[in-house]
């Protein structure tokens, strides 16, 4: 989800939840995504995703910002739509883990724990550096508007 702020343009970016990211916020931060489900496409899944990472429905003309590949090797695919959300009120599904560790005990954490929105600059230091791409990709693809149109809203963002 990106918006534009007095002309500056910004992403809605979380945070993962759960006690191994509590203390970590510089590089950090990401797109919300996830895991495809067996016959799912990648578009139905990043809007699945987004809604599970937010609480958000995404909707709205969305735009292909392609795919990247991460230092482990994971491929992410993305989308983009413009939307407004208030970034404090997200709700996130939620997993288990063993906590403390060795423990033996499960406790349950969101998935994501928090979202705010980001200039250029400060998602660039918050952001996974492989995803960062994805922002810049945006901020190109809006400077050209005739890359955009009303019959792409079938097709392109999360």
């Amino acid at each position: 989800m990106y918006r534009f702020q007095h002309g500056e343009l910004q992403v809605l970016l979380v945070h993962p939840g759960g006690p191994l990211w509590a203390r970590k916020d510089a590089g950090a931060w990401f797109v919300p995504k996830g895991e495809i489900n067996p016959g799912e496409d990648d578009f139905a899944a990043a809007k699945r995703e987004f809604g599970e990472e937010t609480g958000v429905t995404p909707e709205g003309t969305f735009i292909e910002l392609g795919e990247i590949t991460q230092k482990s090797g994971k491929k992410v695919i993305a989308w983009a739509f413009e939307g407004e959300c208030d970034s404090t009120c997200i709700k996130s599904n939620s997993f288990e883990m063993e906590w403390p560790p060795h423990s033996g005990k499960k406790a349950s954490f969101p998935e994501v724990d928090r979202a705010a929105f980001f200039n250029f600059d400060t998602a660039k230091e918050k952001m996974i550096a492989s995803e960062f791409e994805f922002f810049s990709r945006l901020q190109n693809i809006l400077k050209k508007p005739e890359t955009i149109s009303p019959s792409d809203s079938g097709q392109s963002e999360s």
